[in-house]
């Protein structure tokens, strides 16, 4: 409970530093294209942060659904994947790392449907 919650802040505030950092020190520095990709990547990771509090939450009442870890897991990764990608392809331009956000998204998709899953365990 406690690693996905810590996980969840620790995004979350990631996500308002890279958030800040873009609008204060890309705006105008990177084509627009490009800052709507770094803003994308900031968006999902915060979104995502936040799916990381639910999954520690729900960690703390059903301790025993191992569905729960990974999902969380596997969200953290997407984190990674999508937003990381996102970011690292804003800075450089090069467009092939675009190919790496796709895994990130699925790797969201396959979090949500183990949260769903679980929850519906639990009931």
């Amino acid at each position: 409970m406690k690693t996905f919650v810590l996980l969840g802040a620790i995004n979350a505030f990631l996500s308002v530093a890279l958030g800040a950092f873009g609008a204060h020190g890309l705006e105008g520095k990177i084509p627009d294209r490009y800052f709507e990709i770094w803003k994308t990547g900031v968006q999902y990771q915060m979104f995502h942060a936040l799916g990381l509090f639910v999954v520690g939450l729900m960690l703390g009442k059903f301790p025993n659904i191992n569905l729960l870890t990974a999902a969380g897991w596997i969200m953290f990764i997407g984190i990674v994947l999508f937003s990381g990608s996102l970011y690292v392809l804003s800075l450089t331009q090069i467009k092939p790392l675009g190919a790496i956000t796709p895994f990130g998204g699925v790797a969201f998709l396959i979090a949500w449907i183990l949260i769903g899953y679980a929850a519906a365990k639990a009931l």
